[in-house]
């Protein structure tokens, strides 16, 4: 098995191929012109008619742009942006071919035959593999019962097939311990689902229809790079973007504006902007008294009152027609908004006094002094956000949520677009991940068992910690698929100690990853374009018939071939052992769209730009949007949006910050997602194939680091090796880390970040970590 260090391309041979800039329009046979030696091969002129083509997409947790494959004589040869697609993949899509014949490739079944982390293991056949997890399996439920097995699966893959057909065995196995969360967006999971009864929501149909757009803690130019032509559109027809982020990213560079911000402080500056909206009477009083639970009551303990305790949707409203407490839904009533309308000396006040209440702390100077975002840029900031209409906040699972409170974040920004009416209009509202989820509901594969014990979860940020620590119970068998636990997974010394404590780890995969380095079985599986699949998920607006273009290499095996054969040794193989068309049938059973339709191409089920909650109506019981979020209450935290400062930061841990007084924040690359494409050797070459650090020309001055030379990130985690860029596109006392790199290539920033669980979402705290940097020895 080849090192990361021998495998290379030459990057003359490769860019006289793709062309340097035209990547979209390759001839048919330029992505097979060098040979293993690196000789050219005779050219063969061939026709497109000479070629089969086959229809799939880019499967993580991307865009899912449709691909067209081309194959000759049962090889794959190139893959293209499929012409009739609304946007084009990238170089990550088109490079699947490497993928597919990469040198790393898992190609049969390989039982460990060192020690965990050597990579040293022997083929075996599928027989003896399946004979192993059996085995394993019975006798960790004899031993430990089902709690003793977890699945760890994630956004690797995201077709509307495998990740459920593997959590559906061990259902059918009568359960097993499972991730709680979600490395990405838990967090805006734990806002949206309760204010406005919808997860995955985007507004990316009328992205160019805005006329101000807030980039808020994300980086679209990077992470929609499919869909940024829209904000190019926008720009074009006068609207102004804005950047809020530590780091000058790829879209601050095409922005009007960018506004560096402390780290873990966006709600500080949210509730800023809310008491000037507040306060200049910005917000729309019309949309909150007809759309939103602003108007609500609450009384003296921050009680919603209800019409009837046993109705949860009776709350109660004061109708300034007839002076009177009602039902928010009474006809013909017009709900008192402010405390002006409400009666004097009334023991009770509305949803809408409470958030002008709680802003009310946060002054332009407190902002400041918290934020370190300039009071004159707060001010402006407020006013032109809520004066430009339809404004738009592009959420997009940013890194800002990624915090100890990524909740309140999350939600503040949806207060914002609330107040302001800037929701249910094209080019208004709130940018999230969404797709083709929002508009149709697509069913599970397979039903769902009878039984299935309930089992305690382990938070996703804590699997390392909480397996090491027998939390809450032991884990004696171990099922990782489409996700990479080493490369992703926080703390990542403490993930290693995980591995290697569980008594056997069964990893499926593509590649010889860093996660398979500590696998005690690893299982060869397919890529796409070598299986049958769909895609009808959360990332595109379409729906996808992923087809099978070529054999696959060597034992390789989809993943629901593998719990088929599993689910007949247990007795439930009628349930799993059906052909793959059924399954897509079920997922598909009530859209109105069938498998016959899809072999003609990618359908979208609404032909009129999407724009969610369309006209204020939003998917919660009373069709109307929530401030005050009794869940939250529950668990006792403040039923409206609060700031509350991070425990890992100079201001939260003061001592922690003497030994590790720089905030590090994580950076998506357009290399990979988040290590997909951590080994593709196009990629190593057109992109770098080295992560960076970079860090304030002051903070690396006082620890003599210099541009350009490896330095050493640093805290009692872990440590991470990275080449230093020194710049001001990163604010002072703050660092950028890359996300994604290998333990073959030299480990992951997660290596260093915080595994704390995000408090309300049960999500990923990675952006508030405290480290240190030197200079390489």
């Amino acid at each position: 098995m080849k090192n990361i260090s021998d495998i290379r391309l030459n990057r003359r041979t490769l860019l006289k191929g793709l062309g340097v800039i035209g990547l979209a329009s390759i001839s048919p046979c330029a992505f097979s012109l060098v040979s293993e030696d690196k000789k050219p091969l005779p050219r063969v002129r061939l026709k497109l008619s000479d070629y089969q083509t086959f229809r799939s997409t880019c499967a993580m947790e991307c865009l899912h742009c449709n691909l067209t494959a081309y194959v000759y004589q049962g090889e794959l040869k190139k893959i293209e942006a499929s012409k009739d697609f609304n946007v084009k993949c990238c170089l990550r899509g088109m490079s699947r071919t490497k993928w597919v014949y990469h040198k790393q490739r898992v190609k049969t079944p390989l039982l460990r035959v060192g020690e965990k982390g050597e990579g040293k293991f022997k083929p075996i056949s599928w027989d003896e593999a399946l004979d192993l997890i059996e085995k394993n399996i019975r006798d960790t439920i004899a031993t430990h019962g089902n709690k003793g097995m977890l699945i760890s699966t994630h956004a690797g893959n995201m077709d509307s097939i495998k990740n459920d057909m593997g959590k559906a065995f061990f259902d059918y196995l009568g359960g097993s311990t499972k991730q709680a969360g979600s490395l990405c967006c838990s967090a805006v999971t734990a806002a949206m689902m309760p204010m406005v009864g919808l997860r995955y929501a985007d507004m990316r149909d009328t992205i160019a229809d805005s006329r101000y757009i807030l980039c808020w803690g994300n980086n679209p130019a990077v992470t929609m790079q499919a869909y940024f032509k829209e904000y190019i559109k926008a720009q074009a027809n006068g609207a102004r973007l804005v950047v809020i982020d530590p780091r000058f990213n790829e879209t601050a560079a095409k922005a009007d504006e960018w506004i560096p911000i402390v780290p873990g402080t966006d709600t500080a500056l949210a509730l800023g902007m809310i008491k000037i909206i507040m306060d200049e009477q910005r917000y729309d009083a019309d949309f909150l008294r007809q759309h939103t639970g602003a108007v609500y009551l609450v009384d003296a303990e921050k009680k919603q009152l209800r019409e009837k305790a046993d109705d949860t949707e009776s709350y109660l409203v004061y109708d300034t027609l007839t002076q009177s407490t009602v039902r928010h839904d009474a006809p013909g009533i017009v709900p008192a908004l402010t405390k002006d309308e409400l009666p004097a000396n009334a023991e009770y006040t509305t949803v809408f006094e409470l958030i002008r209440t709680e802003s009310q702390q946060w002054d332009l100077a407190k902002v400041e002094a918290e934020t370190d975002v300039p009071a004159a840029t707060v001010l402006r900031l407020a006013r032109e956000y809520a004066s430009n209409k339809p404004s738009m906040i592009v959420q997009n699972m940013s890194g800002a949520q990624r915090t100890e409170f990524g909740t309140y974040v999350a939600a503040g920004q949806f207060y914002l677009a609330l107040l302001t009416g800037n929701m249910g209009k094209a080019g208004g509202g709130v940018c999230d991940a969404g797709g083709v989820r929002q508009m149709l509901k697509i069913n599970a594969p397979l039903p769902a068992p009878k039984e299935v014990q309930k089992i305690p979860p382990i938070p996703v940020s804590k699997v390392g910690e909480w397996i090491v620590n027998e939390r809450p119970h032991p884990i004696n068998f171990w099922w990782i698929m489409t996700m990479g636990v080493l490369t992703q997974l926080p703390n990542t010394n403490m993930v290693k100690k995980a591995l290697k404590k569980v008594p056997f780890v069964v990893v499926a995969d593509n590649l010889m990853t860093s996660t398979t380095l500590y696998a005690d079985l690893v299982l060869p599986v397919t890529t796409i374009f070598e299986d049958v699949s769909l895609m009808a998920g959360v990332r595109s607006h379409y729906v996808q018939l992923m087809e099978k273009a070529v054999e696959p290499v060597g034992e390789a095996k989809p993943d629901y071939w593998i719990f088929a054969r599993l689910a007949e040794r247990f007795g439930f193989g009628d349930v799993f052992n059906q052909p793959i068309e059924h399954y897509i049938e079920n997922c598909l059973a009530g859209t109105g769209i069938t498998i016959e339709q899809l072999r003609k191409g990618p359908i979208k089920p609404v032909d009129a730009p999407w724009i969610p909650f369309k006209d204020g109506i939003f998917r919660t019981p009373t069709k109307k949007a929530h401030f005050f979020i009794e869940e939250w209450q529950k668990k006792d935290f403040a039923p409206i949006v609060t700031y509350m400062q991070v425990k890992e930061s100079p201001k939260g841990s003061p001592e922690l910050a003497q030994k590790y007084p720089l905030m590090a924040v994580q950076r998506k690359l357009a290399r990979s997602i988040h290590s997909s494409h951590g080994m593709n050797e196009w990629i190593l070459e057109v992109q770098r194939n080295q992560p960076n650090v970079m860090i304030h020309p002051d903070d690396a001055a006082s620890r003599n680091i210099r541009h350009g030379e490896w330095a050493v990130v640093f805290n009692h985690r872990g440590e991470h090796r990275a080449l230093v860029v020194v710049t001001r596109q990163i604010k002072r006392g703050v660092i950028s880390l890359d996300n994604g790199w290998w333990e073959q290539q030299g480990g992951s920033s997660s290596h260093v970040t915080n595994d704390l669980i995000e408090v309300l979402g049960t999500g990923h705290s990675c952006n508030s970590t405290l480290v240190d940097v030197r200079a390489e020895a």
